[in-house]
């Protein structure tokens, strides 16, 4: 087994420095052949458990034949050699087991990432079109302000043409009244001057009767 787990070693290796290091579309493979592989979980926590539970039985035998070593003083050369293959078999596994953990940390931390990524450029789209908003809302504004003075302007004058034509209607209406006046004192006049004559009229009459008396 200890050539599998060397090779296993290796290959974890090779993925964490992909992973690590971005070299052209590897990183991009890499990245999609782990989500191949946790589509998965099911499969790799159950190779994981095995591993685990041999690097127990390793450590285990380890135990054991060093216990066994102390009892006698010394181990055999038979125990040492087992005692070395079961610590290069645990090194392995657990080295195996590091790698394998590391690799799923950093593949959850790189997809974050991508995703906080996307999300910033989706804000930096919403902020570009906020932006333009607010540069149309202030064009719109500028507009408006335009129209408002103008129409301000607009209303001053008539304002000062409705006063003028008021100025002017109150002297007409003056001037009116002026030569309402002047015609009834006219009026007046002439019923006097013909009260008057009526008055003469008579007199004259009333002189010729007495003349023929």
């Amino acid at each position: 087994m200890i050539p599998l787990f060397f090779l296993v070693v290796c290959g974890e290796g090779v993925v964490a420095f992909l992973l690590m290091v971005k070299i052209g579309p590897l990183r991009d493979l890499v990245i999609k052949g782990l989500d191949q592989v946790k589509m998965r979980r099911a499969t790799v926590t159950t190779i994981s458990g095995t591993i685990f539970v041999i690097l127990l039985s390793d450590l285990f035998s380890m135990l054991k034949i060093q216990n066994k070593g102390a009892k006698h003083g010394t181990m055999t050369p038979m125990d040492q050699v087992l005692w070395r293959t079961n610590l290069l078999e645990a090194t392995l596994m657990g080295f195996s087991l590091f790698l394998g953990f590391l690799i799923d940390r950093m593949h959850h931390y790189i997809q974050k990432l991508i995703k906080l990524r996307g999300n910033t450029g989706a804000s930096k789209q919403v902020v570009e079109s906020l932006e333009k908003e607010k540069s149309e809302l202030k064009e719109k504004e500028e507009k408006a302000t335009g129209d408002v003075k103008r129409l301000q302007k607009e209303v001053s004058r008539l304002t000062e043409t409705l006063n003028k034509l008021k100025a002017e209607s109150t002297e007409k209406d003056k001037k009116v009244e002026t030569a309402e006046a002047h015609v009834a004192s006219l009026q007046k006049q002439a019923a006097d001057l013909l009260l008057e004559y009526d008055r003469l009229l008579e007199e004259n009459q009333n002189l010729q009767l007495g003349f023929r008396g």
